[in-house]
């Protein structure tokens, strides 16, 4: 079995940005990616400096496509399984039923929502949202909510967004919110309804009105919530990696992980979202790592 130099699971933007580099540092490298990237749901990507607005699926397009002007480079449409170690390397399988050698591994699987309102994600993307800083700009100064069931996202997420509107309703889904927390909303004319929701109303995808257990009905057609957030797969366990108790894998800030020759990027490492940019960017780093390693072992 060959050995190859890397192999990059995940093809999102840390994903393809660390493949791109070590494909340029003329490393042998496969990315393996199952297109269940996070911002598939979303019809633009935004903020990410000249693609901004860009459609997802384009935005990875784009980035494939670059990846074909380095012939040691390979593209693998399939899911990583499983992840063992042979002595110093790492023989990889994946659901196409072939496996891998390598010396390093990224992880760049990123992450996904757990909605706690389980109508949420038909609405997710079009009408409801995660992020200001990707959907506030569309969102200015219009009619919204914001869902969320713990306090600390309630106060974070409502600051956040009254900078891009103030016709805001706050839903608390059955939480009670501290006084300070409600004197703080109620000084900027913001509503509170702690009510549990009963149920989201719309049609494909867009919001309409919201309808409360107590049977009141709230008319909003766009708003945001505060998920939680998981890893999809287990290989940073697998691995052995070792993952601070808020969630986030220890690293050396440049992508190298507690397990020798495992390296990570994006939002795999951190375990909470961000922007396309700082995933990109956080990739780059990683295979910085990556092949510094490489030349220094065989040097």
């Amino acid at each position: 079995m060959d050995v190859l130099d890397c192999i990059v699971i995940g093809g999102g933007p840390a994903g393809l940005s660390a493949s791109l580099v070590l494909g340029r540092a003329r490393r042998e490298v496969i990315l393996f990616d199952d297109k269940t990237n996070r911002n598939r749901v979303t019809h633009e990507a935004r903020g990410f400096i000249t693609r901004d607005r860009t459609n997802p699926q384009e935005f990875r397009e784009i980035g494939l496509k670059e990846l074909e002007n380095y012939p040691s480079v390979s593209y693998v449409n399939a899911t990583v399984t499983e992840i063992t170690k042979d002595k110093e390397r790492y023989i990889v399988k994946a659901s196409n039923e072939k496996e891998y050698m390598t010396a390093k591994v990224i992880l760049a699987t990123g992450i996904q929502e757990v909605f706690f309102i389980p109508g949420i994600r038909n609405y997710y993307g079009k009408s409801l949202f995660s992020c200001p800083y990707c959907d506030g700009w569309e969102q200015r100064d219009k009619p919204l909510v914001v869902i969320a069931e713990k306090e600390e996202h309630v106060m974070h997420l409502t600051k956040l967004i009254y900078n891009w509107s103030q016709d805001l309703v706050v839903l608390t889904n059955g939480l009670e919110l501290s006084k300070e927390a409600v004197s703080q909303l109620e000084k900027r004319n913001i509503e509170i309804i702690e009510d549990r929701i009963k149920t989201l109303i719309g049609n494909a995808g867009f919001l309409e009105k919201i309808e409360f257990e107590s049977g009141e009905v709230l008319q909003r057609s766009f708003g945001f919530v505060a998920p939680t957030y998981y890893r999809p797969n287990k290989l940073v366990e697998m691995l052995g990696c070792e993952v601070h108790e808020n969630g986030k894998v220890i690293t050396d800030g440049v992508g190298r992980t507690s397990e020798k020759n495992v390296y990570i990027a994006g939002e795999t490492e951190t375990a909470r979202p961000s922007s396309l940019m700082i995933s990109a960017a956080r990739g780059n780093k990683a295979a910085v790592s990556v092949n510094v390693d490489l030349t220094e072992e065989r040097f």
